[in-house]
């Protein structure tokens, strides 16, 4: 297993393809390991000709729980009455870039999903030097006016976290129905994914302390307007969790941005999708 060192934290990556091809760093979402980026999907990216990296978080999958060490937010705290926040999305872009650091690689596409969007984004406005691309999936730009989940999806989104493993693929299946692709629900490749997620780690905890950083992190729309870095915005029409508007305020702000609206498509990744978002983000890469 290979790790990268971040401060005091340990984060996994894993990779695809040829190292001596254009790097695409892969950002997950909120409490997603990085195996929610399949295989697969990783290997068709790679085919492409490009060296794919995927990475957990911290405080999720392989690497380090922020339980375990004792951390100060680097970019601030929250409101007094929230308690102190042990991190920012500032804090997790540097985790991102301590990957990259680990391979030697100065400058990657970078992609991110939902959270992972968000930390992508932070990566181009705080470190911009470091990435030839920015891409933006079912992500928002923190403008609470924009992005707002559906009271069904957002009662689902905080519930509490099940510690047994028929719990958490029960929650995984109802979370798939609330804000999945509608006409892609297959609870047999979800329950095997799900299975595959509690049994490589089922310690939830790091969950509320993500949460917290996306919400003490605030908006980056007037940031993200000064951006200079090619960017592709992409939001599927059915996502509930995060409305489709926040990937169009993302896009009306970055300047020079594409936005797609893929119909259809929920808060989720199916393989059905797989060859219409890698094509996209392919031919986004080409020539930067």
């Amino acid at each position: 297993m290979a790790f990268a060192s971040s401060g005091d934290l340990a984060i996994y990556y894993d990779t695809f393809g040829s190292s001596s091809d254009p790097a695409v760093l892969l950002v997950s979402g909120l409490g997603s390991q990085c195996i929610g980026y399949q295989d697969e999907y990783c290997a068709m990216i790679a085919a492409h000709g490009y060296h794919v990296i995927r990475y957990d978080n911290r405080d999720v999958g392989l690497s380090s729980r922020c339980d375990q060490v004792e951390l100060r937010a680097q970019s601030g705290s929250g409101p007094p009455d929230s308690g102190p926040a042990p991190y920012t999305l500032s804090d997790m872009a540097r985790d991102g870039l301590a990957v990259l650091d680990e391979l030697g690689i100065e400058r990657a596409h970078v992609s991110g999903a939902s959270m992972g969007g968000m930390i992508a984004q932070t990566m181009a406005i705080e470190h911009s030097e470091r990435l030839r691309t920015l891409t933006s999936v079912m992500s928002t730009t923190g403008d609470p006016d924009v992005g707002q989940s559906t009271p069904e999806a957002q009662h689902l989104l905080l519930a509490p976290p099940p510690s047994d493993l028929e719990g958490f693929v029960a929650l995984q299946l109802q979370a798939a129905r609330t804000w999945g692709s509608p006409d892609y629900f297959d609870s047999v490749r979800m329950r095997s994914e799900a299975v595959k997620a509690f049994e490589r780690t089922p310690e939830p905890a790091g969950f509320g302390r993500q949460l917290k950083a996306i919400r003490l992190s605030g908006s980056r729309s007037e940031a993200l307007a000064s951006l200079d870095v090619p960017t592709l915005v992409i939001h599927g029409s059915a996502d509930t969790l995060i409305a489709s508007s926040g990937g169009e305020r993302t896009a009306e702000v970055i300047p020079n941005s594409r936005f797609v609206l893929i119909e259809g498509m929920g808060h989720d990744r199916p393989p059905e999708f797989w060859s219409q978002l890698i094509g996209l983000q392919a031919s986004h890469f080409e020539g930067n």
